[in-house]
């Protein structure tokens, strides 16, 4: 692995932006509640109690992933996991995921959650592979996209 796993610092925000707003452009479209977590990941990410870890090389950003805070304390929202296009194939999204999972174990987190969408076969296949198991779908989930929830119990 020649890339490091950092957290949050403001510099980022923009590449957070950046990498997640070319990924909803590529599979799906930017809903408005996209656009105003991802222009403001301070606000609607770090200041309620969520973290966001980006993989970094020399000085490049190459990709992000989030960990939000829902409802119950010791349950977070595995979210925003972006890579650089050209970076895609180096395993750097299941090395975030693999970050997320270890960071949630040493914070004593009860389960982490996700919402994602079936389209994304490889996706979903390497949820499964974490340990990751189908929950149903609540009617008014916060995605559009979103046709699956997976959760993961430490």
């Amino acid at each position: 692995m020649a890339f490091k796993i950092i957290s949050f610092e403001s510099q980022y925000a923009k590449d957070f932006y950046e990498l997640n707003i070319e990924w909803l452009n590529t599979h799906f479209y930017v809903e408005p509640f996209d656009e105003e977590v991802l222009s403001k990941p301070e606000t609607y990410i770090i200041n309620k109690g969520g973290y966001i870890f980006f993989a970094k090389e020399n000085d490049n950003i190459l990709g992000t992933v989030a960990l939000m805070p829902t409802n119950d304390a010791l349950i977070f929202e595995l979210t925003k996991m972006a890579v650089l296009p050209n970076q895609r194939g180096r395993k750097i999204g299941q090395q975030l995921l693999q970050y997320c999972i270890n960071f949630a174990k040493d914070h004593h987190f009860k389960s982490l959650m996700l919402y994602s969408a079936t389209k994304l076969e490889n996706a979903i296949y390497i949820y499964r592979k974490f340990g990751f198991v189908e929950l149903k779908l609540e009617k008014n989930s916060p995605y559009n996209r979103s046709d699956i929830k997976m959760e993961l119990k430490l």
